[in-house]
């Protein structure tokens, strides 16, 4: 039985709920043309294992997001409690200009070419493979072509609007 048309609900009281919602904080990283871009997420995970694929959800009104697309590639950098300051750099809420974020921590590169967290939890390098446009956002999916596994320290979560150690 289908659901009755109601009016929306209200983004505010849904933004409260999602407060709530506990994520793995990550930064994804892409390079392109030999611009560098990255971004503070907590909208990602697993799609599959066969192929190994994931999924990042990215702001599509942010005009500096359109180098995902444009290189074809991103890494997605699991990050620890000791890499808050990064988190909040890459969120762009510490005042870091956007061209030197990437100083503050050390990168290499794996397959890709995107830019992997030296010290990440853990790091997936993916070529894209699809983006759906929904909303305000956009969802990127890519197949894992490489991995790099840090030293398993306590990650960094989001909950609450604030990190919390898990």
């Amino acid at each position: 039985m289908p659901l009755p048309d109601k009016p929306l609900l209200d983004p505010i009281l849904y933004r409260n709920g999602m407060a709530r919602y506990a994520g793995h904080v990550q930064v994804v990283t892409t390079e392109f043309e030999g611009v560098r871009r990255g971004v503070t997420v907590t909208a990602a995970c697993s799609v599959s294992d066969n192929p190994p694929t994931v999924l990042v959800c990215l702001n599509g009104s942010n005009v500096n997001n359109a180098i995902f697309e444009k290189s074809g590639v991103f890494a997605l950098n699991s990050l620890a409690a000791h890499h808050q300051s990064l988190a909040t750099a890459f969120a762009g809420l510490s005042g870091v200009p956007a061209e030197e974020r990437f100083g503050i921590a050390d990168w290499k590169v794996l397959e890709t070419g995107a830019p992997v967290l030296a010290d990440a939890v853990v790091s997936f390098d993916c070529r894209l493979t699809d983006i759906k446009r929904v909303s305000t956002h956009f969802v990127m999916f890519g197949e894992v072509k490489a991995m790099y596994f840090g030293e398993a320290n306590p990650s960094l979560i989001y909950l609450d609007r604030g990190f919390h150690t898990l």
